[in-house]
Parts: C-alpha cells; structure tokens; sequence
C-alpha cells in the first residue's frame, strides 16, 4: 500500500483520515483567509490533518453567467498567505495545461487537482505529473473504478507516483449521482490513497437549470459510510453561509457543523482501521 507524504504527515488508506477541505470558490481574499483560519481551528481542536482545498477558477459552471473566480495569479496570492499564517498544505484544481505549469514552477500548491470532467484527458494529466506535485485525480461520474489504472499510467509515464484517487460519485440518470462504496475498495486495490468526496456526491448537476443543486444534510451519512470502508481522507467543502455561496452552496456543509461530522468520523475510523 502506497502512502503519499505531504508536510509533517502521511496520507494512506491504512493511516488516520485527513481532512481536504475548504470553500468551493475564491470569494475574496478575506473570506477564504477566514474560512481557512476556522477549518484549522477546527482541525487543531480534533487533531486530524487538514488540507485546505479552493478554486481558483470554475471552468465548467452550468451557466455562462455563473462566477468563475478571481483566477489564478490572485489565488497564488492568497493561497501563500494561508501557508504563511497557518502553514498547512494547498489543494486546488486545473483545467489546462498553463495553468498547470504555472503552479509546477512555485512552492505554494502542494497538490494539483485533476476535475472528474478532465480526468481521461491525457495532456493534462502528463503536465501535472511533470510538475512533480502530488496529484488527486477525481475520477469521472462517467468511469468505473475499474477504468483508473489508465489513468494511473499516464501519470506514471512522468515517472510521479504522488497520487490520490478520488471517488465523487456516478452518473444515476439525469441530475442526480449515487455513491457506489465498491468503488472505493476497488480502487484501494490499486494501492494508492483513496479520497472520499463527499460533497460532489451529493451534488445534483444542472439541477436548478441555470445552475446545479444538492442534499447537503446527506453528506454527514455518506461521509460516515466511507469512513467505515476505509479511506485515506475525506473532500468536504464548507461554507460559513452556503445558502448564498456563488458556487456549489446547495451541496457545501455549514461550517459550523464540521466539528460535531469529524468527531463521529473520528470514532468510526478508529474502529474501520484497528
């Protein structure tokens, strides 16, 4: 079993979970340095490792009059003095290879993500695995699980074996997704960290037309479900006012719920992995 080591910790499916988390979107500069502050106090209090996840850009929104975000040069900006005040590792995602190469030349992201939609796109996969950054490929609401050793191989060709695999749910008709738990252990079986995404598994794409909808209260259970399968880390993201977030609010968990969620996370990892 592969483990993937990231500042002072490990992420491995046999390890304790660590905690990506974060607003969808860059709002603003205040904004994400709170929320950022509040998820790692949070992560202090409860001793689990935590990885703060925002986007810089949305590039595949519902609407073309949907808010995209304040793009990557500002985000660098920002997400440098998150490392700066609580030095904890960086998560964000691309959507082309520029953009890819830009975060390959800094020591700001510590993890390059792979979007479910771009995840067979095999440029794109290449040019993050020469950055040499760890990367989370989220596999596609289209693929089975059994279609990610190809996905795996592209990336090897750079000779980076820093990878995370992330389940985020699958395709189940028309605006709506189902997570299917076998994926996980399957993908387990391919050795590499497996990541619970349990916000984008509650996710309803396009499902309020100009924009997709969510069941935010089920991603306590589902959570608690993949925690008792057994994996590496779980992908929450966490708002301090979902309801009028710019992107993803209907599947965003309030912040103020996480502590009491990672508390009854805590208590089932200890059993699923002793």
């Amino acid at each position: 079993m592969k483990k993937v080591k990231i500042n002072n910790f490990e992420i491995s499916n046999s390890n304790p979970f660590c905690l990506i988390a974060g607003p969808c979107l860059i709002e603003s500069r205040d904004h994400t340095m709170k929320m950022a502050e509040l998820i790692y106090e949070i992560c202090q209090e409860t001793r689990i490792n935590f990885i703060f996840k925002s986007s810089f850009d949305k590039a595949n929104r519902t609407s073309v009059q949907s808010t995209r975000g304040v793009g990557l040069f500002k985000a660098l900006e920002i997400f440098n003095e998150i490392k700066s005040n609580i030095n904890c590792p960086i998560l964000t995602d691309i959507h082309n290879e520029t953009q890819c190469n830009e975060i390959s030349g800094s020591d700001i992201v510590d993890i390059i993500q792979i979007p479910a939609f771009l995840c067979r796109q095999t440029d794109l996969l290449i040019a993050a695995g020469k950055s040499k950054k760890i990367i989370n490929v989220k596999k596609g609401q289209f693929l089975s699980p059994h279609d990610m050793p190809n996905i795996i191989e592209k990336i090897h060709t750079t000779n980076n074996q820093q990878i995370l695999l992330t389940e985020r749910g699958t395709s189940f008709g028309y605006n709506n997704l189902v997570s299917d738990f076998r994926s996980i252990e399957i993908m387990k079986g391919f050795e590499y960290p497996v990541i619970f995404d349990a916000t984008h598994s509650v996710q309803e794409p396009g499902g309020l037309g100009m924009k997709s909808g969510g069941k935010r209260e089920y991603i306590p259970v589902l959570s608690k479900a993949a925690i008792a399968v057994g994996v590496a880390g779980i992908f929450i993201e966490t708002h301090d006012d979902p309801d009028n977030a710019p992107s993803d609010g209907p599947n965003m968990l309030n912040v103020k719920d996480l502590k009491s969620l990672i508390l009854k996370l805590i208590e089932l990892d200890n059993v699923s992995k002793s």
